[in-house]
């Protein structure tokens, strides 16, 4: 059993390790537990899964396979990051602004915030809420690096 943190590419390039916003779970039942496998102790296979389920019931991870051998454990729910991005948006003065995706992700204003680096399936499932809510209009560019938001005030 691992728990593997995500890279993310900061500006000049260089790969990182974002241990703070974003995990996957490997739950594979061959693996012996190691001693750092959720802290000091080792849970059973069964335990594992029964203590991710718990965490995919609160909102606090997803299955990303359905044979439940892989979990991305999230940092915040997806309606925190909604919520996030709104008041990102309101403090920095963006109502009635257009951004890309890209520059919500890797641009200057979001520099130092929890935007930064954000994964851009999580970014997209968040802004999407946001678009069911009438807050943001989710638009095609010519490329998912073009792919843009509005927001509303």
């Amino acid at each position: 059993m691992r728990i593997l943190g995500l890279r993310r590419r900061e500006e000049g390039g260089e790969e990182e390790e974002d241990n703070e916003r974003k995990y996957t779970y490997e739950n594979r039942q061959s693996m012996a537990p190691s001693p750092e496998d959720f802290g000091k102790g080792s849970l059973s296979h069964e335990a594992r899964e029964v203590f991710l389920s718990a965490l995919v019931n609160e909102g606090r991870a997803e299955w990303m396979d359905k044979g439940h051998k892989k979990c991305l454990l999230l940092w915040l729910r997806i309606q925190e990051w909604a919520d996030y991005i709104l008041n990102f948006v309101k403090e920095n003065g963006f109502e009635d602004s257009v951004m890309t995706i890209e520059e919500i992700r890797s641009g200057i204003e979001t520099r130092g915030t929890e935007l930064a680096g954000i994964d851009r399936g999580l970014l997209v499932r968040a802004l999407k809420l946001l678009e069911q809510k009438g807050k943001v209009a989710i638009f095609k560019g010519t490329s998912t690096d073009d792919d843009g938001v509005k927001f509303s005030a």
